[in-house]
């Protein structure tokens, strides 16, 4: 395993699923790690009427940012060199296209997001992000 996509929302299942990577990084010290957050693009003709297209992509990258932060620290923190990237687009299908486009040979996600929908259920993104996943996928409780 020399590629691993490591998609992350803040969450502290998210911040479980780094410290597994970080394990596998110290196990494997030449593994490149993908650091990624997707933001669901905003569709909302409310929001769509009085921002233009820029300004609502900048605030969804600044929001990627924000999510990025606890595990760009943990991993920061542990010394363990990864790459970081956000990106707008249904977050599923963003998720596998980036491990494709990075050549990953496996991906890293928590099971759990931060909306109350998403942990009621396993996680919509995380069952979703099983189904459309061509690399292994490890699940963090």
């Amino acid at each position: 395993m020399e590629k691993i996509l490591l998609p992350v929302d803040g969450s502290a299942n998210s911040d479980r699923a780094v410290q597994h990577a970080i394990r596998l990084a110290r196990a494997v010290p030449s593994v490149d790690i993908y650091l990624l957050n997707a933001q669901e693009p905003v569709d909302a003709w409310e929001v769509r009427r009085f921002m233009p297209a820029s300004e609502i992509e900048a605030m969804q990258v600044s929001q990627g940012g924000d999510a990025l932060k606890s595990a760009r620290a943990l991993l920061d923190a542990a010394g363990v060199k990864y790459h970081a990237d956000v990106r707008v687009g249904p977050i599923a299908e963003t998720i596998a296209a980036c491990a494709r486009e990075y050549g990953c040979d496996a991906s890293i996600m928590g099971t759990r997001g931060d909306s109350a929908v998403e942990s009621a259920l396993m996680g919509s993104v995380s069952t979703e992000g099983v189904r459309l996943s061509d690399v292994p996928v490890t699940l963090v409780k």
